[in-house]
């Protein structure tokens, strides 16, 4: 920027976009102050350089607002983990299956982790049998990420949101959303409220 432009010879181009051609930097300077802007270096590595007549504030305020504007439109997907044993109860696996649909409709990935313990390692198709049900519990809003695998004493499943299947359910339950996310709203508040 202005005078620490190191090149003997820049191309430039004023503030209006504007090529005022090759000249060198103590020009291009005088013309900056002129106009009461700076000499921008936007292209260092062009022979010869390319500078650019501007306000270097308003430039760095456009950036930062891009960047802004940038951050708010990329996706950010959070994993959740629903954890269980092989002797689940029907009705503990149901709960914990819903919380896992619910992530699924909010776009969320979903770990499916199947804890054994002791003598429960020794009969894997049990647990194997527990994680079937669980993709037949879900299979009308996610796809498979990645096919159960065993990992130490634990076996797990990875579930991610598959989009066009959760538009057909919201079409289908268009209620149905809007009751799980007024539920998740109110559950929110109340964890809000424990913590403080």
């Amino acid at each position: 920027m202005n005078r620490e432009i190191r090149a003997q010879q820049i191309r430039v181009i004023d503030d209006e976009g504007n090529m005022l051609g090759v000249m060198t930097v103590p020009e291009a300077l005088r013309i900056a102050e002129d106009r009461g802007l700076d000499l921008l270096e936007i292209a260092p590595t062009a022979t010869p350089p390319t500078c650019k007549i501007m306000d270097y504030g308003k430039w760095k305020y456009e950036k930062k607002k891009q960047a802004t504007a940038a951050r708010k439109k990329q996706t950010v997907v959070t994993i959740k983990e629903v954890q269980m044993r092989p002797r689940t109860d029907q009705h503990d696996f149901e709960t914990k299956m819903n919380h896992a649909r619910r992530f699924l409709l909010e776009g969320d990935k979903v770990k499916v982790s199947l804890r054994f313990m002791g003598r429960e390692l020794a009969h894997q198709e049990v647990g194997l049998e527990v994680i079937k049900k669980a993709i037949a519990f879900v299979d009308d809003l996610a796809l498979v990420e990645s096919q159960p695998k065993m990992e130490g004493k634990q076996l797990f499943l990875m579930l991610a949101p598959d989009p066009l299947k959760i538009k057909e359910y919201q079409k289908a339950h268009p209620n149905k959303s809007k009751q799980d996310s007024k539920e998740l709203d109110e559950l929110k508040d109340v964890e809000e409220e424990d913590e403080e």
